[in-house]
């Protein structure tokens, strides 16, 4: 039996994620990509990101966090991003992005996934990005 109190807490726990996605979206495309918010990729098993977006010859699969000092991403989401690019996106994978996106407060923080990783199945069991990093991807180039 699910509390009320508990159905609130996860309606506004999903809202969070889709307020950031969506300035993610605004963002990017203030930047001069073309972005889309993908809808249906929160829990699914399907190998969907929160955001794609393409730029010149470049597509980028976003997994989208909001939160205050640290976000954690589950292998699981990860695999997700380099799935859809591998699978659905017929380009070399150098023009193939993942990247983990957190939204702390105010600030942006931009992680690229190395496909390295993904290719020799090593990536970490939670990938972690925290307020103080600097991140190693910037949507300026």
């Amino acid at each position: 039996m699910v509390r009320e109190v508990d159905r609130a807490e996860i309606r506004r726990w999903r809202r969070r994620g889709f307020y950031s996605e969506t300035v993610l979206v605004k963002l990017l495309e203030k930047n001069g990509y073309n972005a889309v918010r993908v809808p249906v990729s929160n829990p699914s098993l399907s190998p969907l990101p929160d955001v794609i977006a393409r730029k010149d010859l470049h597509v980028y699969a976003f997994e989208v966090k909001n939160a205050k000092y640290y976000a954690y991403f589950p292998r699981r989401q990860v695999d997700k991003l380099f799935r859809f690019l591998d699978e659905l996106v017929p380009i070399p994978s150098q023009y193939k992005h993942a990247i983990l996106a957190a939204h702390l407060g105010k600030k942006w923080i931009f992680k690229q996934v190395d496909w390295k990783k993904w290719q020799k199945n090593k990536l970490p069991a939670k990938d972690r990005i925290i307020k103080r990093d600097r991140g190693n991807f910037k949507l300026k180039k």
